[in-house]
């Protein structure tokens, strides 16, 4: 245990991958639960209740073999070896794992084929009604259990600090984000999206006092979810200030610095700011040393493994020794600071922003939760079909940059385990998957779903050939998609 455990804390990517089959493993048990239950409602017999395929699938037939089942009354449990998904297996249904055999005789009263089209139609629906409300009910335990936290404009005490691109489209070092387009901000931290999913070209801010309007040029959208994709943040961030949380006893600066003591500059360089303050440490060099100053602790500012950068002084017996002018309290003072021979300056600094803004924090009873958690679900909804939109509509987005597979699913989880943010991620996921299943493709619960609304408004039921030729086309269209998307994954890794 303790070798594992271990593994698993050098091993951050093992994290993710746990927390993506485990997310993975909850949306396939319920979606395919949601089939079962209608269908047990409907006195359907289920014949097979699988996570993850038996099968090499969408050949029913080839590798054949469960790494673990057992029946229990009338229905077979298991979990196969092909992780690409699971099924039920309803008796007179046809599809991936039908037995064409049985499908030969007459419709028996405890078959699929046999009941009436509103009942096929709600055992369809089963699995994508399933994850829907899987995803409220996430969503209602988050706002319950945590609420929902954001940063107002007018709190956004010293505005943002803009990228290369923010800087490019006129944003500046401190500009307040107040509207994109017409529409007013509620919440800093979701310009970037208001930018992407509107079709708003302007964006306004307070300068200093003054209100500018910018005009965003085309194609910053598609340079903009590149950057947010390659490194995993926006083109521009909310500044604050580098402030000690504390030093430890064992650190060279504990009668040195303070708690709250504010950086003002390292070696007579601006360091006020966290995106200066990165800047300035890097690395420490000398003509015998490589030393790299670590951040340690949850509490700093910047993550553990970001390397700072230090101008080496001619003097290598100076190397280890830079001036550092603080503000404590409403004084500045000039200090000499001091990292160890390792490279560390064993100091924390905080990285909470509400110990730095005035944070809006909303709290949920468990009752007012519930319609927060629903309007939730629909924005979410509705967020992922704009994104869908604009791969087939925007001029700016492209498919091969927006398609992902499992890689790029897993690498959507944190690389330590956060319970909100597994059940947030959770919770979106079903709704892709509601969603995905919902499309009118054959091989889908929504070709399906497709057939039988043909059959319940014409009257024309469709034949259990066509319905079998459609789904192997589909389910070829939907395996050559599948092996696109992850291929598109193994290029991004491999190519950068």
């Amino acid at each position: 245990m303790d070798l594992l455990i271990t593994f698993l804390a050098i091993s951050p990517i093992v994290i993710q991958i746990i927390q993506f089959f485990a997310a993975l493993s909850i949306l396939i048990i319920i979606h395919e639960f949601g089939h079962f239950m209608f269908a047990k409602l409907f006195k359907t017999r289920v014949e097979k209740f699988y996570l993850f395929f038996d099968f090499f699938f969408p050949f029913a037939t080839f590798m054949n073999f469960s790494l673990f089942k057992k029946k229990w009354k009338g229905t077979e449990y298991g979990l196969g070896w092909f992780p690409l998904g699971g099924y039920v297996k309803i008796a007179g249904m046809v599809d991936e794992s039908a037995d064409p055999e049985a499908m030969k005789g007459e419709p028996q009263p405890w078959e699929y084929r046999s009941k009436k089209s509103w009942q096929k139609l709600l055992i369809m629906l089963g699995g994508i009604i399933m994850n829907v409300l899987l995803a409220m009910v996430i969503y209602i335990i988050v706002f319950a259990n945590y609420g929902e936290s954001y940063i107002p404009p007018e709190n956004v005490t010293f505005g943002i600090h803009a990228d290369s691109l923010g800087r490019s489209i006129g944003l500046q070092d401190g500009d307040i984000i107040t509207h994109v387009g017409d529409k007013k901000v509620l919440d800093e931290n979701k310009v970037v999206y208001h930018m992407i999913f509107s079709d708003k070209n302007t964006l306004t801010v307070n300068r200093n006092g003054s209100e500018e309007v910018l005009k965003v040029p085309e194609g910053t959208v598609n340079k903009a979810m590149k950057i947010m994709k390659a490194k995993r943040k926006p083109i521009f961030s909310i500044r604050f200030p580098v402030v000690v949380d504390s030093i430890p006893t064992n650190s060279p600066n504990y009668n040195v610095l303070q708690p709250k003591d504010k950086i003002l500059s390292i070696n007579g360089e601006p360091a006020f700011f966290t995106h200066d303050f990165s800047k300035k440490f890097a690395v420490v060099k000398s003509q015998n040393t490589l030393n790299k100053w670590a951040l340690g602790g949850s509490s700093s500012l910047i993550p553990e493994k970001t390397m700072l950068k230090v101008r080496a002084q001619a003097d290598s017996s100076q190397l280890n020794k830079m001036s550092m002018n603080v503000l404590r309290g409403a004084d500045t003072v000039a200090l000499q600071t001091s990292i160890t021979d390792t490279g560390k300056m064993v100091v924390y600094f905080q990285r909470a922003p509400d110990s730095l803004f005035d944070i809006t924090h909303l709290s949920y009873s468990g009752v007012s939760a519930i319609p927060r958690g629903i309007k939730e679900t629909k924005e979410k909804l509705k967020e992922y079909m704009l994104q869908l939109r604009l791969i087939f509509t925007s001029p700016e987005v492209k498919l091969s940059e927006s398609l992902g597979g499992f890689g790029s699913i897993g690498g959507m989880f944190p690389k330590v385990f956060d319970m909100e943010i597994f059940l947030q991620l959770t919770a979106f996921i079903s709704i892709i998957l509601a969603f995905m299943n919902l499309l009118p493709i054959p091989g889908l619960d929504g070709g399906y779903v497709l057939f039988l609304l043909f059959e319940m408004i014409t009257g024309v039921k469709v034949s259990d050939k066509v319905i079998e030729k459609a789904n192997g086309v589909g389910l070829v269209l939907l395996l050559a998609l599948m092996l696109y998307a992850n291929g598109l994954d193994v290029w991004r890794a491999f190519a950068g």
